[in-house]
Formats: structure tokens, C-alpha cells, sequence
């Protein structure tokens, strides 16, 4: 293979890639400029200069540009080239309010498929404008991250802009510099896809977008080609993303099985690590590597012999992600929210344990439960989360917070959305055994994390936590047991432990009357946090 001087090839994933059968040989290149584009017209313009250094991607191979800003890449049919967003620059923003950065190469169109797939695209010329960075490197990175939006209707596509949208205008949080969609962005019905991209992109955030296991084609004939109309709507369903304090890697971890069972199971494919493996050779490692998916790495299923994630895959990523001294995971998928530490357990090998933050759902526990005022479901998900959304906060050289954000519930001003729900009895006998307790559902918490209450100003004590279903939630659940009609479209979920628990024990020994609880949090992210409820003791006779 030959390149020209002006550009260099990153040889891994070419190396990788020739170990495809012969029918998938490289067929030809895509060629084309990046350049500063001064006056965002999308057009080279004299006196625009090329921008060397920036890397673009067909899905397995790098290259870089040379310094005229020229690059060529090896292409084959049913590849999408794509740009990696250097930190220093932006990327201008197409029609659909996307970050405008790849074209797909598909001289044959693909297969018929339910949802359209991807139109002839034979265009081997690709030009990419470039904007100025508009933040200082100096400053902090925050991020809005989704999971599962997971709409079916237009119905749902409502809820999730008037709800989830909506609270991350209201919080004033659409002054983010990216966001971040970890799959299920719909729920089987791919001709939603634009409804639902102008509602995330009114918010004019650059956003980016991961596949779920509900995003695919299930007409296609292999994994593939699963992804086809997915990548029309939103690029590369693989891709690398670089901001001066962090550096993102967004995967399609869904192995399409058509005809099996389980038909799908998370992993990745020989082209997938055959990118990551040139792309992070050169990383560099004073900033955060965010590594984004949609199944989470961890396996999901106790059952012996039974992965969700296949954990040679695991491996490998984990192998490669190894020396890095600074590495988040997200994920989503499982409508609760969970908080993961791995070691060597799971395969990973690193001098610290490696984060996984397994983030809730935006719909919640798809969209149910009882309807508010507003016509909108509760949408509480199985642990007792709230539905809603996470950010993620970068500072320079590296260091982060992860919060969450339930929808709806801090109205306009951000520091007053709960971090917990209380629950506690309403009502003790005085002098009974102290068998009953307070709960403290702890949206962002860890096994390790500090919980602790206190009754009425007395001395802060610890809480235990506890793997055990919300009783906030099976309350819930028996007012709808106990309903003569529905109380709604769906019923909220059958409550499930939750992971993020702690349990106080209620003094009866104290004085008749209302006594108040108070919890405390200690949450990296947002420091102290506190929240109250109140129960009373009264006497009884046998």
C-alpha cells in the first residue's frame, strides 16, 4: 500500500484489517482537505489554511492531515470516513443540528431494509471546514450524558422534550459543550429518529450519539448491517472525540445474533479494536479518557455461564485501556442506575480500580406510571431512581464529577433538584423495638460512599446500606396492586434491590410527638447534601 507524503497512516487498524477475507479488500480512497474555516460558510475560501494533524478515520485505519490540510484514506463499500475532533478546533453543524464530520462511502447503497438503511453514497471526495474553539482550554468540561431516551411514539417523543429537555434548559445546562446519547435512543421504531434528534437538538448542543440494542435494524441479515439506518441519522456507530482535558471514545458494543437467543450480546468487533488499538497509541495521558457504550461491561446476569458482555472482549478492552492512569466508562441499558468499580475480578488490571458509571434512564422505566399534572408519567425506574439525565464535569487535567439530575423535580434552579429520596414510617409506638427505619435512596451513591443521619439535631450516626427493593417504590406498587382501574397507561415497575440503599434504625424511646430525620450525603460531585422528613411516636395500651 502506498501514501502519499503529505499524510501519515496510523498502520494498526491496516495491519488488523488484513487479516478480512479477501472479499472485504480494500477497494479504493477517500480523499479531501480540512481546513480553518474563517467564515463558516462550509466553502475553502482563498486564504483558508489547511489544518495538519487532524486524524480521520475509516473505522479501523487513522490517517492524519498533512500540512496543507490533505488527507487520503483506504475506503471499502459500507465504510463511513470520519473526522476526530481535534481539541483545538469545533466542528460546524449540519441540518439536522448534528456535528457535521462524516460521509459514507456506499457505492451500491445497502440492502432493503424496513427503515431505508443508507442511500448510494459514491462520493469519494470529503472536505471538512473546521471552526475556532469556543472555550478557552483553561476552562472546565461539562457534558450532558442520556441513556435510553427509548421512545415508541410520538406520544413519548412529547414526554421526553417536555420533561428531560426541558429540565436541562430550565437547570441552565444547555451551556454544555457536548452531550451524549448512550443508546436506545429509540425503541425499535427507527422512523422516529428525526422527531427525536430536533427535540435533543434544540437544545444546540454538539451531540453524539451511541447505538442500542433497540436501535437496530432487525431485518438485516448480520451484525454488519445492523447499524445501516443508525449511521444515516447519526454518523459513525464507532468514533473518537478529543476536548484539551479529555479524550472520548463512543463504541457500538451490541453484537447482533439474528436467529439466536439471546439475539444480541454486548462486545466488540476485530474492526472496532483494530481503531481503538491505533487510536490510543498516541492518546495522550494528562486528561480523562471517557469510554462510552451502550450494554454495560460488567454482566448483568447471575446466572452461571451466562455473559452479557462477553468477557474476552472485556479483556482485551480492558488490556488496552490498562496504562491510561485516568479512565471512566459509561454506559447505560439496565433502567436503574449503578455505580461500578472493577478489578481484577472483571479483567482489569490497572493500578486503580476502573469506574464504571451505569447511567439511569431519560424515560425512566419506559415512560409509566401515574401522570402529573402536566400529562407526564412518573417514570421512577425499578431501583427507585428518578428518570432524567447525568452531566459530567472535566476539569483541566482530568480530574471529574458525575451528577445526577432527575427531571422536573428542581424546577428552574439546579441546586435544589433532590440527590435522595427519604422514606420513612409515618407513625411508632412509643417504646416499641426499633425495628422500623428510614431509607435513604441515594441517587449517585457507592459502596464506599459516607451516608449518615440524625434525629432531631442529635449526633450524626452511620447508615448501613442495603441491597433491598425501595419501599418508596413498593408502595408504590401496592396502590397500584390495590387500584380498582389503572391508574395510568403502565404501571410503574415491580420495585428491584437497589444498589444505592442505606438503611437508619428509628429510635421509639424518644418523646411523644413529631421528631425529624435528617441524611446526610457526602457527594464528590456537589459536596454535602442533605435531606429531612419527619415521623411521630404516640402511645398505645396492649
Amino acid at each position: 500500500m502506498t501514501v502519499s507524503r503529505p499524510h501519515v497512516l496510523i498502520l494498526a487498524g491496516y495491519l488488523a484489517a488484513c487479516a478480512f477475507p479477501a472479499t472485504a479488500a480494500v477497494e479504493t480512497f477517500v480523499s479531501g482537505e480540512v481546513y480553518a474555516d474563517a467564515n463558516g460558510n462550509a466553502a475553502r475560501d482563498p486564504g483558508e489554511p489547511g489544518i495538519a494533524g487532524v486524524k480521520l478515520s475509516n473505522g479501523r485505519d487513522i490517517v492524519r492531515t498533512g500540512a496543507d490540510g490533505r488527507y487520503s484514506v483506504p475506503v471499502r463499500p459500507g465504510d463511513t470516513v470520519f473526522a476526530i475532533k481535534p481539541a483545538t478546533h469545533a466542528f460546524p453543524s449540519g441540518d439536522n443540528g448534528l456535528p457535521r464530520f462524516w460521509s459514507h462511502y456506499f457505492p451500491a447503497g445497502s440492502p432493503a431494509l424496513e427503515f431505508g438503511g443508507v442511500p448510494v453514497a459514491a462520493e469519494t471526495r470529503f472536505d471538512l471546514g473546521l471552526l475556532p474553539a469556543t472555550f478557552p482550554s483553561d476552562t472546565s468540561l461539562e457534558v450532558l450524558l442520556f441513556a435510553d431516551p427509548q421512545t415508541s411514539t410520538a406520544t413519548d417523543i412529547d414526554y421526553y422534550a417536555r420533561d428531560v429537555i426541558a429540565s436541562v434548559r430550565d437547570a441552565g445546562h444547555a451551556t454544555a459543550r457536548l452531550g451524549l446519547t448512550l443508546g436506545d435512543v429509540v425503541n425499535d421504531d427507527l422512523s422516529l429518529y428525526p422527531a427525536i434528534n430536533r427535540a435533543t437538538a434544540s437544545l444546540g448542543v454538539p451531540w453524539l450519539h451511541a447505538p442500542g440494542n433497540h436501535d437496530l435494524d432487525f431485518d438485516a441479515p448480520a451484525d454488519d448491517q445492523s447499524l445501516l439506518t443508525f449511521r444515516r441519522h447519526f454518523g459513525p456507530d464507532t468514533l473518537a472525540w478529543e476536548e484539551p482535558s479529555a479524550s472520548f471514545v463512543v463504541l457500538d458494543d451490541v453484537v447482533y445474533r439474528p436467529g439466536q437467543s439471546p439475539g444480541y450480546v454486548g462486545g466488540l468487533r476485530e474492526d472496532q479494536f483494530a481503531f481503538l488499538q491505533a487510536y490510543l497509541a498516541d492518546v495522550p495521558r494528562d486528561r480523562l479518557l471517557v469510554v462510552a457504550a451502550h450494554i454495560p461491561f460488567f454482566d448483568t446476569d447471575p446466572s452461571p455461564g451466562r455473559e452479557t458482555f462477553r468477557s474476552a472482549d472485556r479483556e482485551r478492552l480492558f488490556a488496552l485501556l490498562r496504562d491510561f492512569p485516568q479512565v471512566l466508562l459509561l454506559t447505560g441499558h439496565g433502567h436503574v442506575q449503578r455505580q461500578v468499580m472493577h478489578d481484577a475480578a472483571s479483567g482489569w488490571h490497572g493500578a486503580a480500580p476502573l469506574h464504571e458509571f451505569n447511567i439511569g434512564a431519560a424515560c425512566g422505566a419506559f415512560w409509566s406510571g401515574v401522570k402529573d399534572a402536566a400529562g407526564i408519567p412518573d417514570a421512577t425506574m425499578a431501583d427507585g431512581t428518578p428518570n432524567g439525565y447525568a452531566r459530567l464535569v472535566v476539569q483541566p487535567g482530568g480530574g471529574h464529577a458525575l451528577s445526577w439530575h432527575p427531571a422536573r423535580l428542581g424546577g428552574d434552579d439546579p441546586a435544589s433538584t433532590p440527590t435522595m429520596f427519604l422514606h420513612a414510617p409515618r407513625v411508632l409506638r412509643q417504646g416499641a423495638y426499633p425495628a422500623w427505619g428510614v431509607y435513604a435512596n441515594v441517587f449517585m451513591g457507592r459502596e464506599d460512599s459516607r451516608v449518615e443521619y440524625r434525629v432531631d439535631d442529635g449526633a450524626w450516626e452511620p447508615m448501613r446500606r442495603v441491597e433491598r427493593p425501595d419501599p418508596r417504590l413498593l408502595a408504590e406498587n401496592v396502590r397500584d396492586d390495590e387500584a380498582a382501574t389503572l391508574r395510568g397507561y403502565d404501571r410503574s415497575p415491580e420495585a428491584v434491590p437497589s444498589t444505592h440503599l442505606w438503611r437508619g434504625a428509628l429510635p421509639t424511646d424518644l418523646a411523644i410527638g413529631t421528631h425529624r430525620v435528617e441524611v446526610r450525603f457526602f457527594d464528590p460531585a456537589r459536596g454535602e447534601q442533605r435531606a429531612a422528613t419527619r415521623y411521630r411516636l404516640e402511645a398505645a395500651t396492649p
